[in-house]
């Protein structure tokens, strides 16, 4: 799922451009609006309310934005937020509203080139979970033939012996172009595997704090032997041939680390 998050100055409403940019990405899927505060009026749109007390829903459940964009990937294409400035998303800006380093600035809703912003929001990192993954494995077109699904999930280790600093972050780069080409062979090698339809690997880039999901691995397969035996290849490739650069932020230091392990 991609999201977007829609900026404007304080007091001007961003509906008229959120409208236009709902009629462009239903082009190509199923939309949510996530909107801090206030309740947007789009009775055909998947619609949530994420403020200070969370996810504010017709479900009546409590829940974060990171919670709530995990939920909806697994059954949407995009999501557009509102009102969540200090969220680390590809943002559109409105008008002079002070954003760094936008997809796109527009004056307002006329001034929407909606195919640019698109072909832009599809070069960034799609917000992945574990349950989107396990809803796209089992819309394969060889679902029918399987009986299990495994899945790996990695986290961020708050510390690995009682004696070590905290670790409060990790953050991820990737070689990019490279790193894309790496996935494609490892997916590619363990599907012509015999029993093994689907196999999907994601892994988070930028920082991710302690106790969030960094790494995931998804078979689908026939059995449960050729699922786990292709999940543990999955992510022990993953970590070796995958070019992704880590650098651990904790209590007392920071550092890569590849240059403490050297």
């Amino acid at each position: 799922m991609y999201v977007l998050d829609v900026a404007a100055p304080a007091g001007r409403d961003p509906s008229p451009v959120v409208d236009r940019l709902l009629a462009r990405f239903e082009e190509s899927g199923q939309v949510a609006v996530v909107r801090r505060d206030t309740v947007l009026d789009a009775p055909d749109h998947t619609t949530v309310r994420v403020g200070d007390g969370g996810w504010r829903s017709t479900s009546g459940t409590d829940i974060d934005l990171d919670a709530a964009l995990d939920t909806l990937a697994a059954t949407h294409a995009y999501a557009i937020t509102i009102g969540f400035p200090d969220a680390a998303l590809p943002r559109l800006a409105i008008g002079d509203v002070d954003v760094e380093d936008p997809l796109a600035r527009v004056s307002g809703a006329d001034d929407v080139d909606v195919d640019a912003v698109a072909d832009a929001l599809h070069e960034t990192e799609p917000h992945e979970s574990l349950s989107s993954l396990v809803a796209a494995a089992k819309r394969s077109p060889d679902a029918e033939f399987s009986g299990a699904i495994a899945t790996f999930t990695g986290r961020v280790r708050a510390k690995e012996d009682p004696e070590d600093a905290r670790t409060e972050a990790l953050e991820f780069e990737k070689y990019d172009g490279v790193a894309e080409e790496r996935f494609e062979e490892i997916t590619s090698d363990i599907e012509a595997r015999d029993g093994v339809y689907e196999v999907l690997l994601h892994h988070r880039t930028g920082r991710i704090e302690t106790g969030e999901d960094i790494v995931f691995v998804v078979v689908l397969a026939g059995h449960r032997r050729e699922a786990f035996r292709a999940v543990e290849d999955g992510i022990d490739r993953l970590k070796d041939e995958v070019p992704l650069f880590k650098k651990e932020v904790t209590v007392d230091d920071t550092f890569w680390s590849h240059e403490r392990d050297a």
